[in-house]
């Protein structure tokens, strides 16, 4: 018996890949640093960083070099009296990278928003049953 082909599903076909959304930048800590560094422009200094995130100083070090090895953050170093200092900024790329991966999380939620409302129930199917 020949299957009947879904007139639609060519058209949906990987409609919920999601290409866009960057691994780099989908880890939980290091979408926070760089939020946190997008609400800040002008950059913020590790300690501020780390506090902002909640992170420990090995854990913030080790996604600020994924994030600077990927061109995302900048470093900066400097000295503010006798203490060494240290300034992190999204580069300019990481800040566009940044703006179009908010924007495909955005289609995520809106998408989700709207398939939940299609389906305000779950019926079961014919013939099948929960495993």
């Amino acid at each position: 018996m020949a299957r009947r082909k879904d007139s639609g599903a060519d058209e949906r076909a990987g409609r919920f890949g999601y290409e866009g959304l960057d691994r780099v930048i989908h880890e939980k800590a290091r979408l926070g640093i760089l939020t946190s560094l997008a609400s800040n422009e002008g950059g913020l200094l590790f300690n501020d960083l780390k506090a902002l995130c909640r992170l420990t100083d090995g854990n913030l070090s080790r996604h600020l070099a994924v994030l600077s090895e990927a061109e995302l953050v900048e470093i900066w170093k400097g000295k503010r009296g006798s203490r060494q200092q240290t300034l992190y900024r999204l580069t300019a790329s990481g800040r566009k990278r940044f703006a179009d991966y908010i924007g495909v999380l955005e289609s995520v939620v809106a998408d989700a928003h709207r398939e939940m409302k299609k389906g305000t129930r779950s019926r079961p199917l014919w013939g099948w049953s929960p495993a």
